[in-house]
Parts: C-alpha cells; structure tokens; sequence
C-alpha cells in the first residue's frame, strides 16, 4: 500500500469537524485554496461566444397585480392546485410558482399569468 492510500484511509476515518481543520491547515501550510476552481470556456473560432442554451426554467409570480381573484384561478388551473393552495401560493409572491419546465411551458405558463394581470418572471 503507498503512502497515498495509507493517507486517504487515515482521512476516511476522520469526523466532518476533522476534516474541515484538515483543509484550513493544507490551505494554510501550503498556500493553496479548497475553493472549487471556475472554469473559464474559450471563445470559438471566429470570435463569437458559445452561449449555451438554457432547457429549464423556473416561473416567478413577482406580483399578482390588480387582480388577485383572476390571478389565483390562472394558478389554480394551470398548476392543478386546490383553491386554498393556490391562493396561498400566490399571496406569498415574490414566489417560484413551477420549476424546471421546459421553455415551451415555462412560456406557456408566464403568458397565461401575464393575461390576467400577473407581473412573472423565466429565470
């Protein structure tokens, strides 16, 4: 067994306490940071930015408008809610009221919300 392995099975025995002064003294003997590290993409050829295309969004409810009444139906049916859960749901806006939809719904969903006076955002 090399000196490696006889390390990281000394580690496994350790508590998450111990752990967590094992690192701050690495990072404080050796100079070095824990931090997970950013990864920086290069541009492609050409110069143009490869923007990756987002898939899933979430559907903020900011503000519920004028209203509320409309709003809340939207919700109840949109979101296949009871009454009592929708209603709740949107007096507690700013709320995430749907998450990971895709675009098509996320969209769907924001529009709906728009027709009946709602403020929402895609994020």
């Amino acid at each position: 067994m090399s000196n490696v392995d006889k390390m990281i099975d000394a580690i496994k025995k350790l508590t998450v306490a111990e752990c967590a002064d094992l690192v701050s003294k690495i990072e404080e003997e050796f100079g070095v940071s824990a931090a997970a590290p950013v990864a920086v993409a290069a541009a492609p050829a050409g110069g143009e930015a490869a923007a990756a295309e987002k898939t899933e969004f979430d559907v903020e409810l900011s503000n519920f408008g004028d209203n509320k009444i409309k709003v809340v139906k939207a919700v109840k049916e949109k979101l296949n809610l009871g009454l009592k859960e929708a209603k709740e749901l949107v007096e507690s806006a700013p709320v995430i009221i749907a998450k990971a939809l895709d675009k098509a719904a996320a969209e769907a969903l924001s529009d709906a919300l728009k027709e009946v006076g709602a403020s929402v955002d895609l994020k």
